[in-house]
């Protein structure tokens, strides 16, 4: 998709439609009427068509306009892309421009997506051109893309998801209800429901450590090492581990540093405390003959953080 070097087509296709009197033109005759009808020509203007990805791979279109609508709301883009030879994948080719399009709109500060309507002008040999401009066709059943992309995306709001409910969701039980409740101050009520499903053995130990570095790193309830005691009291398989990580928390002073945090309204004595608090989490794991990956994994810590434990 990177152009290298500039073939006669794409050149002289370039050079005229970057006029903006032969791209009226080009609009007026290709344009669909209910489409036309909404273009303000007089605000038709010619838009950089480079657009970069977030990997950094620049891909490129031939022709980008962009228009207002005739009712000054919102604004209609053009993009237009020359061929001479087919290319099976230019439908979705399409689209991800289109995609860039709008993401650069919104970058520009609008509130809302532009309609971008991308154009194919083809002049190959062969002919007529061989494949669907539909990209939704790109995929193994269309029918069931379409459904998809025409409707609304999944939505898993757990803000909402009755408790009761939650706890029926096996492995991903202990992650939701958390993740649901992790920005109250008091999670003592959760403690019942927390420990049930818990209990009822879905987690490795492994992510049980990962529940917990969440709990210490996210979490806004003052005291997060009396929270992960009183887990030890109620789980006696998990007893040792858990009760480890409460003592190294408290040794730690974490609550004092959260605190302080707070009090002084200095954010870095937060951050403080909750890196001590992933060490602590670390340095217990690693005693337990967790590989370093693993350890970084669920900690969210940088290799060079193990590195101080060592020290």
């Amino acid at each position: 998709m990177t152009r290298t070097t500039s073939v006669p087509h794409d050149a002289v296709f370039k050079t005229f439609l970057s006029h903006p009197d032969t791209a009226r033109d080009f609009i007026a005759l290709h344009l669909p009427e209910q489409i036309y009808a909404l273009c303000d020509l007089s605000t038709l203007k010619l838009e950089s068509g480079s657009f970069v990805e977030e990997n950094l791979r620049a891909f490129y279109s031939d022709v980008l306009y962009s228009v207002k609508t005739t009712s000054g709301e919102g604004y209609i883009h053009i993009l237009i892309e020359h061929q001479s030879s087919p290319d099976r994948h230019m439908a979705f080719r399409l689209m991800r421009y289109a995609i860039a399009a709008m993401q650069r709109h919104l970058d520009a500060g609008h509130s809302r997506l532009p309609l971008v309507i991308p154009f194919l002008f083809y002049n190959g040999r062969r002919s007529p051109y061989p494949y669907s401009t539909n990209w939704l066709q790109e995929f193994y059943d269309p029918g069931l893309a379409e459904k998809l992309y025409r409707e609304d995306f999944p939505l898993i709001d757990v803000t909402v998801i009755p408790d009761d409910d939650i706890m029926h969701h096996r492995s991903m039980a202990a992650l939701t209800l958390l993740q649901k409740h992790i920005h109250q101050r008091d999670l003592t009520e959760l403690l019942d429901r927390l420990c049930t499903v818990l209990i009822a053995g879905y987690l490795t130990g492994q992510q049980l450590v990962s529940l917990i570095n969440y709990l210490v790193q996210a979490g806004e309830a003052p005291d997060a090492s009396a929270f992960v005691r009183e887990l030890a009291q109620r789980m006696p398989q998990h007893k040792d581990g858990l009760m480890t990580i409460a003592q190294q928390l408290e040794q730690i002073g974490v609550k004092k540093g959260i605190k302080k945090g707070i009090l002084l309204g200095e954010e870095q004595g937060v951050i403080k405390g909750k890196r001590e608090a992933a060490l602590a989490i670390a340095r217990s794991l690693l005693t337990r003959g967790m590989d370093a990956d693993s350890v970084l994994a669920v900690t969210g810590l940088m290799a060079e953080d193990l590195d101080t434990l060592h020290h």
